[in-house]
């Protein structure tokens, strides 16, 4: 993969919410982080990132979000503050990393759909998906008798 990938803790992508900006439920799992730095990072690795934008994904008729990212640590880091930063500074790596997404379930006979049609969203709007995902994670957290404190 020509990018970096993992997850947000304390975030979930409640299967009983419906999208209002894709249409499609949720995937039940932590939303997905796509971070486009120069390094590869081993598995497991937790990493401090800048949040730049996010795509909306619809696998197999569930939203799956994928939060576009850098690492702080990256000598980009401080050119990259929105997704339209990635156009400017890194031309083809939104094309590159959607059309994997759309094309990496192929060998099942799948082609991934994308909302907003494959554009990637600006920051601002990825905050709210963030914080709307986290507050989701918190109820299953209470649901299922745990403690949520952040």
């Amino acid at each position: 993969m020509a990018f970096n990938y993992g997850a947000f803790p304390q975030t979930w992508e409640d299967p009983k919410h419906v999208s209002e900006e894709t249409g499609a439920i949720g995937d039940n799992d932590p939303i997905d982080v796509i971070e486009i730095g120069q390094r590869q990072w081993s598995t497991g690795a937790v990493v401090r990132v800048k949040v730049l934008g996010v795509v909306a994904l619809i696998d197999s008729g569930e939203t799956d979000w994928k939060v576009v990212t850098i690492s702080v640590e990256d000598p980009m880091a401080d050119r990259l503050d929105d997704i339209e930063d990635v156009r400017t500074h890194m031309p083809g790596a939104i094309e590159c990393f959607v059309e994997w997404l759309r094309l990496y379930k192929t060998h099942k006979g799948v082609v991934n759909a994308f909302g907003f049609d494959s554009l990637p969203q600006p920051r601002a709007f990825t905050e709210t998906i963030i914080a709307e995902t986290h507050v989701f994670w918190k109820s299953l957290v209470k649901e299922k008798g745990g403690a949520a404190t952040v």
